[in-house]
């Protein structure tokens, strides 16, 4: 069987697509409403909290989305004996985490 990230690419499945897909959708809706806002002269404190709430659905996009790459590609690596899956994750962690 190959595996699921082989060659940078992830075969998802139907649900996991679309839950990502619509979570994406979510934050997409709510920058507009940041546009939006912007446009109408909204008092700053009130956009900002929106942008919070942006930044905080993007968190929980990147934590799903993370979740199910170490449930997935990293946990058959390891078990294949791709240990160098354990450095990209840990250097990816490093990146997202700043």
């Amino acid at each position: 069987m190959a595996n699921c990230c082989e060659m940078r690419k992830k075969e998802r499945g139907e649900q996991e697509k679309k839950d990502l897909m619509n979570r994406l959708k979510r934050i997409e809706g709510q920058v507009r409403g940041l546009e939006s806002m912007l446009e109408q002269d909204v008092y700053c404190p009130d956009i900002l909290v929106q942008v919070a709430a942006v930044r905080e659905a993007l968190n929980g996009f990147n934590k799903v989305l993370l979740a199910e790459h170490i449930r997935g590609c990293v946990a058959e690596d390891i078990r294949a004996g791709k240990d160098e899956s354990i450095d990209e994750l840990v250097e990816t962690l490093r990146k997202v985490m700043k």
